[in-house]
């Protein structure tokens, strides 16, 4: 028999409320509606399966206050992490919000009503107490604090949820099993001793034979239950990640281990995470869960140091182990021993043993490059999957940015690279020029900061979707304001490769440089808000190169550039 749900009894909400789907089907059409954000769908979408019981909607300030501050709802139930529907007093106005009103809960993709909620309460949270106690400090190095101050509105709504129907999804339809099904499934097999193991990182070797130890030891069945919903930022997407564990769960015996994904939108919260993830995976009906060094934790914080000590995830769950019924099976290190072929615990190292290890940081360079990945490390068609979805840089895209006044000459080498680097092969290449994207996408567009900071987020949008598809992309826009340019950075690097050069040509020979005259129609008064006149260039500060036409030739500032994208890997194979 599974494992007994958190609180005695498993919310399926979508079941409860089936009967009574097309009078809420009908009701959300006549009443005010809350498009949801992303991580409000997810959380949503775990409510009404039972993945978060034994919550039946969003926590009112009383709950609130109690999970913050002492890991329990009000009732003194077990619960770790604030779930908040948040709104902004701009939403508050716009629905009239207030105690008893019933709202549709839509879902952000195709606006179909997932849910009504009735509203309790509407509150003002302390984010900066919530940042402190959930997730150990105030310090905008976590993701997840960053996210809370940046991104969540400034009050919460609290109140109960009825289900009128889950989220549609059109990937993986088959892994995606809420509490109830898997339960089912788990019945059908007869397992009733499951060990849980999540992971937002694909597995290679080692992940499988710590999950296998882990089992066998225990006499227990596996389930893979990756996250797919929201992870740490820059984590390999999900549809890569879930090939990769189609591949990987064919390498268990038979009958031993099974998938399905779990749309969490995760906090990177440390231990609290951890209790969190322990007891959705009870609710799901497994008896074991595998948590690992530093469970969910978000990595450095401003300081450089870890947010959480290594084990503390570990020692919070393993505290509170009874009363939510679970047992912890802790992280085993694995080392592969290549005399023997084999994978064992690293305190099982027979002295003098060679060993072997690639690190999360070598299998990124060795992906990045092309260079080898050995079978005893990952299986081919691990190792075939990751290549595919990662490229080598010779493979991947890319865009130059070159930034400088107004006829300083970055439009001249912007076209000279172009020919180069179509004569070099390899990869389309497109050029956007400042005029170009004016003419094309920006054309009711001024010159005002706000303006010009639109066309070049619509700019960067263009480059990174190119990048993307594995083009070089060669912009040149004026774009004098280091904020904007940052932006543009931060998106492309998330898609491929980012270069910045400031084409730093002194305006005094710009102005030379102008045969046009439109520094002195700008000096003159005749045209307002012109770079370098009567607007600030803010220059760079963190540019990859630096070029003065004024002082060297197109060709030699194109041979730099050249030289810095080869240096980076992108012409040529290993």
């Amino acid at each position: 028999m599974a494992n007994t749900p958190h609180g005695g009894i498993l919310k399926d909400l979508v079941a409860r409320d089936l009967p009574l789907r097309d009078q809420l089907l009908k009701e959300a059409e006549t009443i005010k509606s809350i498009v949801l954000t992303e991580r409000q769908l997810c959380d949503l979408e775990l409510i009404i399966s039972g993945g978060f019981s034994p919550l039946e909607g969003f926590l009112n300030e009383r709950d609130y206050n109690s999970v913050v501050e002492n890991l329990r709802l009000a009732d003194n139930t077990l619960f770790s992490i604030p779930i908040n529907l948040d709104v902004s007093q701009v939403d508050i106005d716009r629905l009239s919000l207030k105690a008893g009103q019933r709202l549709a809960l839509r879902d952000p993709r195709n606006d179909s009503p997932i849910a009504t909620l009735t509203v309790e309460d509407i509150y003002r949270p302390d984010k900066i107490k919530e940042a402190k106690l959930v997730f150990g400090d105030d310090d905008s190095a976590h993701p997840s604090v960053k996210y809370l101050h940046q991104n969540v509105k400034e009050f919460y709504v609290g109140g109960s949820v009825q289900a009128i129907q889950p989220p549609v999804h059109y990937d993986y339809v088959a892994y995606r099993n809420t509490p109830a099904e898997i339960r089912a499934y788990f019945k059908k097999l007869n397992w009733t001793r499951i060990v849980a193991f999540q992971t937002r990182n694909p597995m290679h070797r080692a992940h499988r034979e710590l999950t296998v130890r882990a089992a066998r030891s225990r006499q227990a069945n596996v389930l893979i239950n990756p996250v797919v919903g929201l992870t740490k930022p820059g984590d390999i997407d999900h549809f890569t990640r879930v090939r990769v564990y189609e591949a990987i769960i064919r390498r268990y015996p038979t009958g031993m281990a099974a998938l399905s994904l779990l749309p969490l939108a995760m906090r990177m919260a440390g231990p609290r995470e951890a209790l969190w993830h322990a007891i959705i995976r009870k609710n799901h009906g497994c008896s074991h869960f595998i948590i690992g060094r530093d469970h969910a934790g978000p990595g450095k914080n401003s300081a450089g140091k870890d947010f959480y000590g290594p084990y503390e995830a570990q020692h919070l769950v393993e505290k509170y182990k009874d009363e939510i019924d679970i047992e912890v099976v802790p992280f085993q290190q694995v080392t592969y021993l290549p005399d023997s072929d084999e994978y064992v615990p690293s305190d099982e190292v027979p002295a003098g043993a060679k060993t072997l290890d690639i690190s999360g940081t070598e299998l990124r360079r060795r992906l990045r490059t092309g260079a080898h990945i050995p079978e005893w490390f990952s299986y081919p068609e691990v190792v075939a999957l990751l290549r595919e979805s990662h490229p080598p840089r010779s493979k991947q895209g890319f865009t130059v940015f070159l930034t400088g006044y107004h006829a300083s000459k970055k439009e001249h080498i912007a076209r000279a690279l172009q020919v180069s680097l179509n004569q070099q092969g390899g990869r389309s290449i497109s050029l956007l020029l400042g005029e170009t994207i004016r003419g094309k996408l920006s054309s009711e567009l001024g010159f005002s900061k706000r303006e010009r900071d639109i066309n070049i987020n619509r700019l960067g949008f263009v480059s990174g979707e190119l990048t993307r598809a594995g083009a070089g992309v060669i912009v040149a826009p004026i774009a004098p304001y280091e904020e904007a340019r940052q932006q543009v950075r931060q998106e492309i690097e998330k898609v491929g490769g980012f270069f910045l050069v400031h084409v730093a040509t002194p305006l005094e020979q710009c102005i030379t440089w102008d045969r046009d005259g439109i520094y002195e129609r700008a000096k003159k008064g005749e045209i307002k808000g012109f770079t370098g006149i009567d607007d600030p260039y803010e220059a760079p500060k963190n540019a990859e190169l630096v070029v003065d036409p004024s002082t060297e030739s197109v060709a030699q500032i194109v041979r730099r550039i050249i030289l810095l994208l080869d240096k980076q890997g992108y012409f040529g194979d290993v």
